[in-house]
């Protein structure tokens, strides 16, 4: 092969530069884009598809659940009863149950994203008055609750569509901005919503009633209510019981507004002993109207007025600034220190501990806490020596005011054992804890006044067979010797009972005929024996001489059907 002389190659070399060069030269006459464009055709850059969906769906989810929480509630009354049910986003899915201020009840009814919360808010005062009125109504009652149930869930399902709707719409409007993205944005949450009822359907469990979660206060209710499953397998019964009590409930509050009103003399001092309430709202109403048509200076407390004492319950005592008496308080077996110290935080409320002594509208009063805290019940070993000791620092303080001038009229402890404890150191002593009334003259002439439950035992009254009454008293004082002259004795039938029964008692030695020698029961001249009693079942007390007596003759035991 021949050689290529080398002037032919350097001439090759030379014209295959050529283009290239002018290949640059023709690109560095071109002018520069700007930076502008440049941002413009990032910009233009369409996001990536996941992200794209990731947006839309938190746009959709807090639209929907923002139109649930504004519009996506209905009003239903079930019976006598008015309810609000709502949808809410959950996890879990399920059905709660709120009742105020008690708690909640929690049921596993199905699983989807989606909860049913159901509001019990109040009882309607005049469909309950119509059930009263018409007893034949209690045969249909489990009739007319199934219905509204059934017309209180189909209005809310439609009310959640159009809040589901309308929520995921309007904020997909205001993102995006554009009316086919918000368009799809409504279709996409009614989508969500259809698929979450359907779940729910396929995953309905009717049985999840048996197996109910409580929280709140209600924490304690299957120990009080029972076996569920006997409810469900007895609800036959079950609604019968329910309507008594409805028809209980209003007659109630009839009974009480339509008691027997006693006009005692302008000078006579008036005290409502109430008891063992054990957190039953419908005391209240009963203590309010008492102060009224008594016309009751002072409130007195002897304890237990909560169930567990803890601080959830303390809204529970709210109402006493608003009873119309200043309210003596001391500390039950089922009060902790927790109570006594919100109780001191109320106006109106005067809290006696380690016999501390206050005078309240003329009377003298001093009293001392439970020293036990047993919310469950439960006895402690000493239990009966700590209520003794208890009850001995109270008569230590007595006898230290009257050595110093300043004699107590009125002692206070919530159980008996630490009443009985005062003997001989002041003239009445009030105590509670055993739910039911008693009254004793002791061996060295105290008389001990037992208070019955005012709330009726609280929930625990449906443990028994038989329901425990509420039970109240109005005693009266003589304004000058600030001695007892009488009482009433106030009993409300508890729990499927409608009775009302005023009794009025009068200590022996008020009573016509009564000796006029000897000195009032509880003064320090007092003849130290014989442990008489007041009740009916009691022995004559020793003859004393009466103070003046304002009150009329006894009237007899009234009873409202």
């Amino acid at each position: 092969m021949a050689r290529v002389p080398a002037a032919v190659r350097n001439l090759r070399h030379r014209i295959r530069r050529v283009p290239r060069a002018l290949t640059r030269r023709h690109r560095s006459r071109r002018p520069a884009a700007p930076a502008t464009a440049v941002t413009t055709t990032l910009a233009a850059r369409p996001p990536h598809p996941w992200k794209r969906v990731a947006g839309l769906l938190a746009v959709v989810l807090l639209g929907a659940w923002l139109g649930l929480l504004i519009v996506g509630n209905v009003r239903v009354p079930v019976g006598p009863m008015d309810t609000t049910m709502t949808l809410r986003p959950s996890l879990t899915g399920g059905t709660k149950i709120n009742v105020s201020p008690l708690g909640a009840l929690e049921l596993d009814s199905h699983q989807a994203p989606v909860r049913l919360d159901v509001n019990v808010d109040q009882l309607d005062p005049a469909r309950s008055q119509a059930l009263v009125d018409h007893p034949e109504r209690f045969s249909g009652l489990q009739d007319e609750v199934t219905q509204d149930i059934a017309r209180g869930t189909a209005d809310l399902a439609v009310r959640s569509v159009v809040a589901v709707v309308t929520g995921a719409t309007a904020l997909g409007l205001a993102v995006y901005r554009r009316p086919r993205r918000a368009l799809a944005a409504g279709g996409l949450a009614l989508t969500l919503l259809a698929a979450s009822g359907g779940t729910a359907y396929a995953t309905w469990n009717p049985d999840s009633v048996l197996e109910p979660r409580f929280s709140g206060l209600l924490s304690s209710a299957p120990s009080l209510v029972g076996n569920a499953r006997s409810i469900v397998t007895e609800f036959d019964v079950y609604q019968k019981e329910l309507a008594r009590l409805v028809t209980n409930v209003t007659k109630l509050y009839d009974a009480t507004s339509t008691l027997p009103a006693y006009q005692p003399d302008p000078t006579t001092l008036r005290v409502l002993h109430v008891s063992d309430i054990h957190l039953n709202p419908a005391s209240w109403a009963i203590i309010a109207s008492l102060v009224e048509q008594y016309q009751v200076d002072v409130i007195v407390d002897s304890g237990d007025t909560m169930d567990h004492g803890t601080a959830a319950e303390n809204g529970f005592l709210d109402p006493i600034k608003d009873l119309g008496a200043p309210y003596v308080w001391v500390r039950g077996n089922h009060d902790s220190l927790v109570t006594q110290r919100h109780l001191e935080g109320l106006k109106n409320v005067h809290v006696l501990d380690d016999g501390r002594a206050r005078t309240i509208a003329g009377l003298r009063f001093a009293g001392i806490g439970d020293p036990q805290f047993t919310p469950d019940r439960s006895t402690k070993p000493g239990a009966e020596q700590s209520q003794e000791l208890a009850g001995a620092r109270l008569a230590s303080a007595l006898r230290d005011q009257r050595a110093a001038g300043t004699p107590v009229d009125v002692a206070i402890a919530h159980e008996p054992a630490a009443a009985r404890e005062v003997d001989g150191t002041v003239p009445l002593v009030l105590a509670g804890h055993v739910h039911r009334q008693k009254t004793q003259v002791m061996k060295y002439g105290t008389r001990l006044r037992i208070e019955g439950s005012t709330g009726g035992s609280g929930l625990r009254a449906i443990e028994g067979e038989h329901p425990d009454p509420i039970e109240t008293s109005i005693l009266y004082f003589d304004r000058d010797t600030r001695r007892l002259q009488a009482w009433d004795a106030i009993r409300l039938g508890g729990l499927g009972l409608t009775t009302a029964e005023v009794s009025r008692h009068l200590p022996k030695e008020n009573q016509p005929g009564a000796s006029p020698s000897g000195a009032p029961s509880g003064s320090p001249s007092a003849s130290p024996t014989g442990p008489p009693a007041d009740s009916p079942a009691g022995t004559p007390s020793p003859p004393s001489s009466p103070p003046p007596t304002r009150l009329p003759s006894p009237t007899p035991s009234t009873t409202t059907p």
